[in-house]
């Protein structure tokens, strides 16, 4: 039994395999229809989800399968003070595949120790999301039709953001890929994934503090949320923020094939007006993350691709 608690749990080949999975279920979705009838995703959010639950159960029911599950701690055990692993292992006896978020770091490792059925690890706190990884993995892969010999730029809090985080990770093990980090001073990349990644595996970065000034270098732009609460005063934030945003005159000198990625939700660091430019990639990156959740469920249950 595999459990998927972090991103670099799978080997390059393993994620080679879910994405052509993935593309096959694009291009003939009837065919899954049933693969997974009888059996039942279980989705454990200890914290609130949109996205990612909804992706999960979306994708068990296109997969012929059934769903089980709470959407928040409020509507558990947990309320009543029972521990994770209690509720884990109780749920394993009714659901084939278990996804979980929660907003402890380790919970869903933790959880793996005792669970009778495979964990996904959905968000654990600051840490790991494997699948939102995947989904940006396949986007790139979908839109750019290679994961290596490109340009990406991650843009606002790369401080604290897991997606940045696990997606720098996984594109690390693909040949010439450079990374162009755009970012305030307080939310650079933490120091620990500059040692475990760049140094490591002695990759070359770029540390920026505007869009601007490498817009046109682009094959990829990952941007995400620069958020007020993470900064110690202010007056710095509002210094900041505007910096931060990606509008259409920031495009101007981009790529015509740019592709941008967010793994959303959205507040305001990207400009609406943006949404019907056809570089705009992430509301198909959100219907990506179904499809390539139907693959893991897949896998992961070891069912065989329909003929």
């Amino acid at each position: 039994m595999r459990h998927l608690i972090d991103p670099m749990d799978l080997t390059v080949q393993e994620i080679d395999e879910l994405l052509e999975l993935a593309d096959d279920i694009i291009e003939n979705k009837e065919k899954y229809s049933k693969v997974c009838d009888g059996k039942k995703l279980a989705t454990l959010f200890f914290e609130p989800s949109t996205r990612t639950r909804l992706s999960f159960e979306a994708a068990m029911m296109e997969l012929g399968g059934n769903v089980l599950g709470f959407s928040s701690s409020d509507s558990s055990s947990s309320a009543k003070g029972e521990s994770v692993s209690d509720t884990v292992k109780v749920v394993s006896c009714y659901a084939d595949i278990i996804a979980m978020r929660h907003p402890k770091e380790g919970a869903p490792f933790l959880a793996s120790l005792k669970s009778d059925s495979p964990i996904i690890n959905a968000g654990d706190g600051g840490h790991n999301h494997p699948t939102q990884t995947l989904t940006d993995l396949l986007t790139i892969h979908r839109e750019k039709k290679r994961l290596g010999n490109i340009t990406i730029g991650f843009c606002g809090d790369l401080k604290f953001g897991r997606t940045v985080h696990s997606l720098v990770k996984a594109l690390s093990r693909y040949e010439n890929v450079n990374y162009i980090m755009i970012s305030p001073q307080e939310l650079e990349i933490p120091q620990y994934l500059v040692e475990e990644v760049f140094e490591k595996e002695n990759i070359t970065y770029q540390q920026v503090r505007t869009i601007d000034e490498v817009i046109e270098q682009l094959d990829v732009l990952y941007m995400t949320r620069v958020q007020k609460e993470r900064f110690f005063n202010e007056a710095d934030y509002v210094r900041l923020k505007d910096t931060y945003i990606l509008d259409m005159p920031k495009l101007k000198n981009a790529k015509e094939d740019l592709s941008i990625l967010h793994p959303l939700p959205r507040v305001n660091e990207i400009a609406v007006e943006v949404d019907d430019d056809p570089r705009a990639c992430y509301f198909r990156q959100a219907l990506y993350g179904k499809y390539v959740r139907m693959a893991l469920i897949m896998k992961m249950l070891g069912i065989e691709k329909p003929q």
